[in-house]
């Protein structure tokens, strides 16, 4: 209360009738709150400097330094009070509200100015792209591009990064794209809004593309640029190039940043060198709590749950608070090991002992923990007893567990909830049509897919990739790498041959079409992408090479069970990343336990 006092002092010892309004002004960094503020405000009313637009906008301005929703009010209540508010003032605001909770006040009060005669410049486009990149507003964004073209401001230096980022925001990548290809002078800000809407979009390969476009011009680089090129590898799972890029790092001393590093962890830890990122967390010297967390996450999706709960114990030691992400990672440490009392104890401390309020995330992590352990009927139930309406990817979560249960009758009520929130994901469809299968229900099965088809519901085709000399592969099921789909296909054939001598056995069950034979099916499971990958970074990596695959899907039992075997015949490290958890396959063992 520092400010207060003082500003209580100024305001009743100043016996000047006309004092200087910088001295009251003088205090507004000092303000903590809005009763701060109004006693500023209120020694201007007195000093009849309340109509004052310098005085005004000032006051305004920090009031959008500080975009809460009593601090936005009050900043909207002043500049009605003008009666002639310039472009300068309203850029102060429509700033305030880009970044507020309810950042499209700032298009509804834009549209009232523009009413009044008043043009926009160039520092007010950015601050409006930002309010439709929050608001996932694409319409407005496109309107005002429109209107930015007439007034010559697209290309601007300032105007550009915020158009692309609000595209990229809004989903609309390409026409990010299109904006970028049109600049007039390159800027190191626009390079890094494209390259992170690539990143942010999943479109690893155009980021990376568009870095080496970089490289070669005379533009350097910002902690930025490699934030995104970090998050870049990770998504490819291409771990040679993120050596590379941690080498560029060390160079250029963007290793100063806590920032870098944690995206180092997170990236090496993404392309299955658990190793590496430990090495990089252990050599930082100053760690936050992303840091720590990323690290533990490491941890957890690595199979590694009593090492991430080491870790959290020795954050507690040296007094780093946990956030959401914390206890996100804790979660997934407890469902990967089954870990059922700790995940508990962790979901209710949340609030009990550290006031973080669960999301999205930490109830699905709940909902994975119980359905692997087999307590559906007590998943189902936390779900129906949400403070919170579910989201589909929470019974998805329940829905998956009852498949790999085998529990046809809890998952037929499950679907039947997503249905009702949404019935356009092939995926639903699929999951309950095989286990419907499994257990013998044709009849079922024909509903379901006949419904899917009306539904127009499509199935995400599962594709699976690998690294070889910095060159990221990708495979479809069923498919290969087309200029060599041939050689894998029959490298593949004859890698099944010695497997089966080994005694592989193709598990034809997971194959649920009832007008199949067994060797159609037994080819089917064959050339899943999975396979696919393992087989070609097999016939192009050195005996002893750590073979790294990433899939975009659940790895199926059948390539599990295969991949134990080749890690074991050609004496292989395999490591499978799916979109649940990293499998280490060593000496025809896997990491998990069997336990996914």
């Amino acid at each position: 209360m520092a400010a207060a006092n003082a500003l209580q002092i100024t305001s009743f010892s100043s016996p000047s009738p006309k004092p200087d309004a910088s001295s009251p002004l003088s205090l507004l960094p000092q303000c903590t709150s809005l009763k701060d503020l109004k006693q500023i405000q209120a020694f201007t009313i007195k000093t009849h400097l309340q109509n004052d637009v310098t005085v005004l906008a000032k006051l305004i301005s920090f009031c959008a330094l500080n975009p809460s929703v009593t601090f936005m009010e009050h900043a909207h209540q002043l500049f009605d009070q003008i009666p002639q508010p310039d472009i300068v003032i309203f850029n102060s605001i429509a700033r305030g509200y880009a970044r507020s909770d309810n950042p499209l006040r700032a298009i509804v009060l834009f549209s009232d100015i523009l009413c009044s005669g008043l043009l926009p410049d160039d520092y007010t486009f950015p601050s409006l792209f930002k309010a439709c990149a929050r608001s996932k507003a694409l319409q407005e964004g496109k309107q005002l591009h429109c209107l930015a073209i007439r007034l010559g401001l697209n290309t601007n230096v300032y105007v550009c990064p915020t158009l692309i980022n609000m595209y990229t925001q809004c989903s609309d990548v390409d026409a990010a794209r299109r904006v970028f290809d049109k600049r007039t002078e390159p800027c190191i800000v626009t390079y890094n809004a494209m390259i992170t809407g690539y990143a942010r979009s999943s479109r690893p390969n155009e980021a990376l593309s568009l870095f080496r476009e970089l490289q070669a011009s005379n533009l350097k680089p910002t902690d930025v640029t490699i934030l995104s090129i970090l998050t870049s590898c990770a998504l490819f799972g291409a771990l040679e190039l993120g050596k590379w890029i941690h080498e560029y790092v060390k160079k250029n001393n963007f290793d100063q940043y806590v920032k870098v590093n944690t995206a180092l962890i997170d990236m090496y830890a993404k392309c299955g060198s658990l190793g590496d990122a430990v090495c990089v967390f252990e050599n930082m010297s100053v760690k936050d709590t992303q840091t720590w967390s990323t690290m533990i996450m490491a941890y957890a999706t690595h199979g590694h749950g009593s090492r991430a709960i080491l870790l959290f114990e020795e954050m507690k030691r040296v007094k780093v608070l946990p956030d959401e992400i914390t206890f996100l990672a804790l979660l997934y440490a407890c469902t990967h090991t089954g870990l059922v009392e700790e995940g508990y104890g962790y979901f209710y401390s949340m609030t009990d002992k550290y006031a973080i309020i669960p999301g999205i995330k930490h109830y699905g992590c709940m909902v994975d923990l119980l359905g692997r352990a087999g307590r559906l009927e007590e998943a189902y139930k936390f779900i129906d007893e949400l403070p919170i309406k579910p989201t589909p990817v929470l019974w998805r979560t329940l829905l998956s567990a009852c498949s790999s249960q085998g529990n046809v009758e809890l998952a037929k009520q499950v679907i039947l909830k997503i249905f009702e929130l949404d019935d356009s994901h092939g995926g639903d469809y699929v999951i309950l049509s095989n286990l419907c299968a499994r257990a013998g229900r044709w009849e079922d099965v024909n509903r379901l897919r006949k419904l899917m088809k009306d539904k127009g519901a499509v199935k995400v085709p599962g594709c699976s990739s690998v690294e070889v000399n910095n060159v990221v592969h990708e495979f479809f099921a069923g498919e290969g790498v087309q200029s060599v789909s041939t050689d894998v296909h029959q490298a593949l054939d004859e890698l099944v041959k010695e497997l089966k001598l080994v005694g592989y056995l193709p598990d034809t069950s997971l194959v649920v079409h009832a007008d199949m034979e067994n060797e159609d099916k037994e080819i089917s499971l064959r050339y899943h992408s999975e396979k696919l990958a393992i087989t070609f970074g097999l016939l192009n990596t050195p005996p002893g090479t750590t073979v790294r695959v990433v899939k975009n899907l659940r790895v199926c039992g059948d390539c599990h069970s295969a991949a134990k075997l080749i890690s074991l015949i050609f004496d292989r490290q395999i490591i499978l990343r799916d979109v649940q958890r990293f499998h280490h396959f060593n000496d025809g063992k896997c990491s998990c336990e069997d336990y996914w």
